[in-house]
């Protein structure tokens, strides 16, 4: 295992980040345990999870996990959506946000977060409100960095650009979705964060799966996974052309003797703007092809391959005309 910085923090957090989302649902606690394990004995010391998680379940279950070892981890959490029925138990308010906090922190069992991102923008929240909140919790030392999670880049950048006026702590990490049928953030995402010196941690590099080799454009409703059973990813993953990608992957994959959900990690991860994918599973023996993705050695020209069977998206002006001048 590898070890990439933290931002501009000085931190160091391995080249995977294990996801907790399964953690109180589609994996129970026994389960999750030996998931856990699994991820620290191959080096991983950077988890990640949220308050919805299984309504709050996933953070519980990890604080339980990590105790003990609490001192060698890096864990993220993040807040916007719904904990309760109240209009006001959810966004990116002041009122909102620290409440949300001391309940993670709560379930968690510790005295802080290392990251706390802010899980969606918010239309209703001023940004100044937001970034003000997250630099009195950087004051109070119950979150030590900043982040944001499914921002888009100018968001981003105005966050960045408030934070540097007022003289607040910087943001350090984004969440955006990224992987080889989902490639929006190389437009701006992705190079915004370069330029700023951002952490990227990308979530779903499989794609919820489509990219496991277990679906066909054919027939896609053959094996049990949220893409069938949840209608977010449903709509998310829904498009013909993404099946099809998928299906060009998982034989590129067998030619070449590679587990496609290992290839499909391996390719995220070797983005240069990107300091660790964000891995998840049900089980540990789901789990074991997204760590497998360490022995895959992917070259550029291995990436470029990868990347031919997908779309490539338009540059940020739209001038396709330029796209391929060297």
């Amino acid at each position: 295992m590898n070890y990439r910085p933290l931002g501009r923090t000085g931190v160091q957090v391995s080249q995977l980040c294990f996801g907790t989302m399964s953690f109180g649902g589609d994996a129970d606690e026994a389960a999750s345990a030996e998931m856990f394990k699994a991820a620290r004995d191959i080096g991983i010391n950077f988890f990640d999870t949220a308050d919805q998680y299984s309504k709050g379940r996933s953070e519980e279950i990890l604080g339980r996990l990590a105790r003990g070892a609490r001192e060698d981890l890096v864990i993220a959490t993040k807040c916007f959506n719904a904990t309760g029925p109240d209009r006001n138990a959810k966004g990116n308010s002041r009122r909102h946000l620290t409440r949300a906090l001391e309940a993670s922190l709560k379930r968690l069992q510790t005295d802080r977060v290392e990251l706390l991102y802010l899980h969606m923008h918010d239309p209703l929240t001023p940004v100044e409100e937001a970034m003000r909140a997250l630099e009195d919790m950087v004051r109070s030392g119950k979150v030590l960095y900043p982040a944001l999670s499914n921002w888009a880049a100018w968001q981003v950048q105005q966050a960045i650009d408030l934070q540097e006026a007022k003289g607040w702590v910087r943001l350090q990490a984004i969440q955006p979705m990224y992987s080889l049928v989902k490639r929006q953030a190389e437009v701006e995402i992705l190079p915004m964060a370069a330029a700023n010196g951002i952490s990227v941690f990308p979530y779903s590099p499989a794609g919820a799966g489509l990219l496991s080799g277990k679906f066909s454009s054919r027939s896609p409703d053959t094996a049990q996974s949220r893409l069938v059973a949840n209608r977010n990813y449903t709509a998310r993953y829904g498009e013909p052309w993404m099946h099809e990608v998928a299906d060009k992957f998982a034989a590129f994959c067998k030619q070449r003797g590679m587990h496609p959900v290992s290839a499909a990690v391996a390719w995220v991860a070797a983005h240069p703007a990107v300091t660790a994918p964000i891995i998840g599973a049900r089980s540990v023996q789901q789990l074991q092809a997204s760590l497998d993705c360490l022995k895959i050695e992917m070259s550029r020209a291995l990436w470029n391959e990868m990347a031919a069977l997908s779309r490539t998206p338009p540059p940020a002006t739209d001038r396709l005309e330029e796209q391929n001048k060297g």
